[in-house]
């Protein structure tokens, strides 16, 4: 899970693993596999770090 925050300034989490898309036109949306779009503030880079961040997050707990 990650926080995104939508353009009304609330912060929101998402299930990063629910995220097929990311659009920067210019505002940035995600699709998610169910067909949602949610508008974002965060940029597509900053979205792809929190993923990368939560999923090293998970692996390491795996692991131990």
């Amino acid at each position: 899970m990650i926080t995104v925050t939508k353009i009304n300034d609330r912060d929101i989490v998402v299930n990063c693993d629910l995220i097929e898309m990311i659009e920067s036109t210019p505002d940035t949306t995600l699709t998610t596999t169910t067909g949602r779009k949610i508008i974002v503030l965060d940029t597509v880079d900053e979205i792809i770090q929190k993923a990368v961040e939560y999923k090293g997050r998970i692996s390491r707990v795996k692991s131990e």
